[in-house]
């Protein structure tokens, strides 16, 4: 008999709330259905701004297939960028810091959760003793002075989620999640970019050092050979004081690499979460990372599911999608379910007698009236947080092939410009060999032998840095489309250890 009087009931709230969006609502019935019994619109994924192909696209040496990107680091072939790399994987903060953010959110999708449910549930208890006063108003009424009274209840408050409120929230909350776990995979894949960037760049100094030692060398006997012939009266002080004048130029420059050394060294250190110190005994002796001369990078389109930052983006739009629907909400009453159940009796004895129950049951409803300029200034404000996202996520699609691009267009120049400093460094070094034989046999002046050996230098430098640069523009490539997130699913594997000081492992989604 109860239920069905429930059941009218509900049938009841329903009607009136059906009418209720028809007459006041933003939401027409037709798209309320269409909705799932919810208000407010149902989330699209946007449009994103991406080119049909790449601007080196007819080059060679980009392919358009779809390649493996998960250990991209891996072409390189040197096992100490691996063990850095999965060092940094562990161990780095940044990436901690992260992890703990995607903990909150997922506390967060269970509150939104239990909303879903009776939103109060209580139980109480209570035990007093009473006195009544023999003096006030209609005494004569008050059979009993002093009596105790116990109570025992328990009650809930549920607002259903007629409008879809409560489910909008739930799927908000679960967006943000994924956001959450986007942006750890971003901070992961930078974090391998950036290693990777510092290692290029410690071993591209390195070589620059050994240049300017190797150069050193040299000079001195230049130097050597200057001050011979000024002592046997052949030439001036002159060539003797430009010699040492060149000498010192470039002893000069080797403080100014060993610092810019030990700061890719601190920074190494750093992104992998551990105090500075010298990994030069760990790291060895090593050349400049050799790329591979082409590289498979897709089609642009392929950055909208690749790149986390772009997934993130997305996410945070579909999640900023559903608080529209939850302003719109206000504009409906709010139908709810209201129970109480207890028991109450003078003595404790007979507290859970069947005389001793109470309760009560039934629908009730609170609608703000008056209130719609509110609501709807509301609706319009998640309307211009949801574009604003948008518009974030479709910029952030075009930063993403900017990067692309740049990575592409390096690592394609750099290799043109490394083939032919090759060719030059090694004409200078046959050019000094030369000139240096000449003027120890006195055919040509000093001015010339310095010029070259300086030339030398500088040529030497640019073609280091020209082979950093080709591994700088592949790894700028790999890090622009999104690559080596799914290490923290697949794990890392390293036959060397570079890290002495390991930090505990870095919580994962």
């Amino acid at each position: 008999m109860r239920s069905i009087q429930l059941q009218k009931i509900l049938r009841t709230i329903a009607a009136c709330g059906l009418v209720t969006v028809g007459i006041t609502g933003c939401t027409s019935p037709h798209d309320y259905f269409q909705n799932g019994l919810k208000v407010g619109p149902n989330y699209v994924t946007p449009d994103a701004p991406v080119a049909p192909k790449w601007i080196d696209s007819a080059s060679s040496q980009i392919k358009g297939g779809n390649d493996d990107l998960s250990k991209w680091w891996t072409v390189f072939n040197d096992p100490v960028l691996n063990a850095l790399i999965c060092d940094a994987s562990r161990q780095n903060l940044t990436l901690r810091q992260a992890g703990y953010r995607i903990l909150q959110a997922r506390a967060q999708a269970g509150i939104a959760f239990g909303q879903f449910f009776p939103q109060q549930q209580f139980a109480s208890g209570s035990f007093t003793q009473n006195g009544l006063s023999k003096e006030a108003a209609n005494r004569s009424f008050i059979p009993q002075r002093f009596y105790g009274q116990w109570e025992y209840n328990f009650g809930l408050a549920w607002e259903l989620d007629f409008w879809g409120q409560f489910r909008r929230s739930i799927e908000s909350a679960d967006d943000q999640l994924e956001a959450s776990v986007q942006a750890y995979d971003q901070v992961l894949v930078s974090l391998l970019g950036d290693v990777a960037s510092s290692y290029v760049q410690l071993r591209t100094l390195e070589q620059q050092l050994a240049n300017l030692k190797k150069n050193v060398e040299l000079q001195n006997k230049t130097l050597s050979i200057a001050k011979a012939k000024f002592d046997g009266g052949l030439v001036s002080e002159l060539d003797k004081d430009q010699a040492q004048s060149n000498l010192s130029q470039i002893e000069a420059q080797i403080p100014q690499v060993e610092i810019n050394i030990r700061l890719a060294n601190n920074r190494l250190c750093v992104l992998m979460g551990m105090s500075p110190e010298d990994l030069g005994k760990r790291l060895g002796q090593g050349a400049i990372p050799t790329s591979p001369v082409d590289v498979i990078v897709g089609i642009p389109a392929d950055l909208l599911r690749r790149r986390p930052d772009v997934r993130q983006q997305e996410r945070l739009a579909a999640a900023l999608s559903e608080q529209i629907g939850i302003a719109e909400a206000g504009f409906y009453p709010a139908i709810s379910i209201i129970g109480n159940v207890g028991y109450s009796a003078e003595h404790f004895s007979n507290l859970f007698n069947s005389k001793a129950f109470q309760g009560s049951v039934g629908p009730s409803f609170q609608w703000n009236l008056l209130n719609y300029g509110r609501i709807l200034n509301n609706v319009k404000l998640q309307e211009a947080r949801f574009w604003e996202q948008v518009t974030r996520y479709q910029s952030t699609v075009l930063q993403a092939n900017e990067e692309v691009e740049n990575g592409i267009v390096t690592f394609l120049r750099s290799q043109q410009i490394a083939k032919e400093l090759a060719v030059s460094v090694d004409a200078a070094q046959k050019a000094v060999k030369i000139a240096a034989a000449q003027y120890e046999g006195g055919t040509i002046d000093f001015n010339r032998v310095a010029v070259l050996e300086q030339n030398l230098v500088t040529q030497q430098n640019q073609y280091a840095q020209a082979q950093g640069q080709i591994a700088q523009g592949l790894i700028q490539v790999y890090r622009a489309l999104g690559g080596g997130w799914q290490i923290r699913c697949d794990g890392c594997e390293s036959s060397t250890t570079i890290v002495g000081q390991a930090m505990p492992a870095s919580p994962k989604p």
